[in-house]
């Protein structure tokens, strides 16, 4: 990395990068949607095969985020995301150039473990470059603005480009990733320690969650009492049996158990998991169902998100506000719960809707998702102590994940029987209702938490033997 002087350093880069490097990976998660009808006229498959295209990425996404913080301790949070982000663009050129479905989903694969490294030690560059907890809190808020525009953008951006070919989604990553690596020149040195890697637990991490998606997908194609189905859940519990047990025994834990008996921690992953299973998963069945039993085309169908994810990118930058005054209980539950209301009315809505209609019924899931969110992730990086923030946040960040890679694999499932589409299409619109009011609920119990009383704190004077990031320069 190039050397600079400390006058050249600037807050603001870390942030722009953060924010370009959240930018592209929320945008490859949700861009694809729209396009995989484009994508199986092109490359062939049926609905599992286009179910593999999201889950390749969401997947090995969630699964490499436990151990990214280790990557980042050991290289430094910017040789972190750099590297992720390189892994990451060069994965989206392949996928552009894909022959076939299989070249396709495996190029998805990488992409996802260039991500995997970039979510974390995104936030890990934020935290870095604003200390105070008020500044920083509002830095997130900007950083999750690049979700939000990427969330507006994807389902438009996938749609246009479907028009022309879909390959063309993939080469927008080129140009916006090269500006966010030039932006790293201008950011502070990251800290490196040596950790000891947990290479078990990241294989039955990795194993756990493959085979669960696999054991979902397959129960849609193959049927719930397929024997291929029943193995895969087999194998999926043996190994997080495996992983569970690692944890609590290694010297050197990916997830050290004391931070999952932390309810400020569990609130926040079960916030990330419930906005994901809702907000993805509605997305995905709303793009294959306007486009198959609507018959609209890739660009009206993206145009049809458009209001929803506007409003998203207006609240978000707001929710820091109203976090600020009233606290964060506040904007994560009022925002659960709108996301509750929204998806039980489009469950019931008649199918004789008319499209305009349904695009102004998803507003208050657009609304609830990013004033529930940011607050969510701030809180979560003020409740655990400095050197635990990669930690923490590839914990939540891997419910996050992993709650959209169980929603695609689901209600993929339920849609898959093109005659019953509609009703799979509210089934999984009312799962969806139901895991967001969960979700509120338990953000109801939600408390600003006290790190003195931390059940870590005991530890932060060995951060070498953690799999965290440590934050000094």
């Amino acid at each position: 990395m190039i050397r600079r002087s400390a006058r050249t350093v600037r807050p603001g880069a870390a942030l722009a990068a953060a924010l370009l490097g959240f930018f592209v990976i929320t945008l490859d998660a949700l861009v694809v949607n729209v396009a995989l009808p484009s994508v199986r006229q092109d490359l062939g498959g049926g609905i599992t095969g286009l179910q593999w295209v999201l889950d390749g990425y969401t997947l090995i996404f969630a699964a490499l985020l436990l151990s990214a913080g280790s990557l980042s301790d050991r290289i430094g949070a910017r040789r972190a995301f750099a590297l992720g982000l390189a892994v990451f663009v060069a994965a989206s050129a392949v996928c552009g150039l894909a022959p076939s479905l299989p070249v396709l989903i495996a190029a998805r694969m990488v992409q996802g473990a260039g991500a995997a490294a970039v979510m974390p030690t995104s936030l890990a560059l934020i935290r870095e470059a604003y200390p105070d907890p008020v500044r920083r809190g509002r830095a997130v808020a900007l950083w999750a603005v690049g979700g939000a525009v990427a969330s507006a953008a994807g389902p438009v951006a996938g749609g246009a480009a479907s028009l022309i070919s879909w390959r063309i989604i993939f080469f927008i990553n080129l140009p916006v990733g090269a500006l966010a690596l030039t932006l790293l020149a201008f950011t502070a040195r990251s800290s490196r320690h040596r950790t000891p890697y947990d290479a078990l637990g990241q294989s039955s991490a990795v194993v756990a969650m493959a085979a669960l998606t696999f054991a979902a997908i397959g129960a849609g194609s193959e049927g719930p009492s397929s024997l291929r189905v029943w193995a895969a859940a087999l194998l999926a519990l043996t190994a997080a049996m495996v992983f569970v047990r690692t944890q609590r025994r290694a010297a050197h834990q990916m997830v050290p158990p004391a931070l999952l008996r932390t309810r400020t921690v569990l609130v926040a992953c079960g916030t990330g998991f419930a906005f994901m299973v809702a907000f993805y998963g509605m997305v995905f069945v709303f793009s294959i169902y306007l486009q198959q039993q609507r018959g609209l085309s890739p660009l009206a169908t993206g145009l049809a998100f458009v209001p929803m994810t506007i409003l998203s990118a207006f609240v978000n930058p707001l929710s820091a506000r109203v976090a600020e005054r009233y606290g964060h209980r506040l904007p994560i539950v009022t925002g659960m719960f709108l996301m509750t209301v929204g998806l039980a009315v489009l469950a019931l809505t008649p199918s004789s809707t008319p499209t305009w209609v349904l695009a102004l019924l998803m507003l208050p899931v657009g609304l609830g998702g990013p004033l529930a969110m940011p607050p969510t992730t701030a809180q979560l990086v003020d409740s655990v102590p400095a050197h635990l923030t990669g930690t923490a946040s590839g914990v939540f960040n891997t419910s996050r994940q992993l709650g959209g890679a169980l929603a695609v694999a689901v209600f993929g499932a339920l849609i898959a029987n093109q005659h019953h589409i509609l009703a799979g299409l509210r089934t999984s619109l009312a799962i969806a209702a139901l895991t967001t009011l969960t979700a509120a609920l338990t953000g109801l119990r939600l408390v600003m938490p006290d790190r003195a009383a931390f059940p870590l704190a005991a530890h932060t004077a060995v951060p070498r033997k953690t799999n965290a990031i440590t934050h000094r320069r």
